[in-house]
């Protein structure tokens, strides 16, 4: 197994806290540790650095505190970066504050129709983007995405409204193989997703509970939650290696590592 080196966007979580509750995960009335939550973010962008990828960040901004979440900032793919609209009006000012920083860092922009939460429901495997649907983003963004990337679509219908995102049911662990829990999708996109990656690491509800798909890989080495250690385990039987890193405070708003963690994809060059 190859690692592929990456550049990533981060946002420091330097006003994270749960204010409100758009998701399961989210409780104002439990106690957030913000500097425990700041030690916690550095600790897996170090992870990153160690690892040999890049880490851009964005300057978080003061009545944000989800803006730590930088994988629901855009998509980006081939050197082109789609904006984001979302579907809570609690995060909608994240959307001009990521589509301004796509645009200073070079990238081609798109602006979305419908709403479309980012990498947090838009994740390339190989020649194909699946792309979730459900809770947040909208199905009819899925054409556009098409459209603007030129990748075949596959839509993912979820069904558990603890794993709102794809990204928190599913992980890309390199151009042929996935991981996810098969519980958080339709009999029908289940029916897909075993079409497409037989071979796929099917997780257990434990794991998932932890947010252990919430997971980054370089095609060798898997970021995730300490917690999800089954999964770990599963991974490692694989051939992948693992790091565990402990992100209990953002989980209190429902984000992991890769909630965390933009890809951001440049153009390929042209042979």
């Amino acid at each position: 197994m190859d690692a592929t080196r990456q550049r990533y966007l981060m946002c420091r979580p330097t006003y994270f806290a749960v204010d409100y509750a758009i998701n399961p995960w989210m409780d104002p009335t439990t106690p957030v540790d913000a500097d425990l939550a700041v030690r916690q973010w550095e600790r897996l962008r170090q992870v990153y650095r160690d690892l040999g990828h890049t880490v851009e960040e964005i300057t978080p901004l003061p009545g944000l505190p989800d803006m730590v979440f930088a994988a629901n900032g855009g998509t980006v793919i081939d050197g082109k970066a789609m904006a984001v609209q979302f579907r809570d009006p609690q995060r909608a000012d994240e959307a001009p504050a990521y589509r301004a920083w796509f645009e200073a860092a070079g990238f081609e922009m798109y602006d979305p129709k419908h709403i479309n939460e980012g990498e947090g429901d838009v994740l390339l495997a190989g020649d194909h983007l699946l792309a979730g649907t459900g809770f947040r983003t909208a199905h009819a963004a899925h054409a556009q995405l098409q459209e603007v990337f030129g990748y075949p679509v596959i839509t993912m219908q979820l069904v558990d409204p603890r794993f709102y995102h794809l990204d928190t049911a599913l992980t890309v662990l390199d151009e042929r193989t996935v991981a996810y829990l098969p519980e958080a999708f339709s009999a029908g996109s289940q029916a897909v997703l075993r079409r497409l990656f037989p071979d796929a690491v099917h997780a257990t509800m434990a794991d998932a509970e932890v947010l252990g798909l919430n997971a980054v890989s370089d095609g060798r080495h898997v970021v995730l939650p300490a917690q999800a250690t089954s999964l770990a385990a599963q991974l490692r039987d694989r051939g992948y290696q693992t790091i565990g890193v402990d992100l209990s405070e953002l989980r209190k708003a429902g984000g992991g590592p890769k909630c965390c963690t933009l890809r951001l994809r440049q153009r390929k060059a042209s042979k």
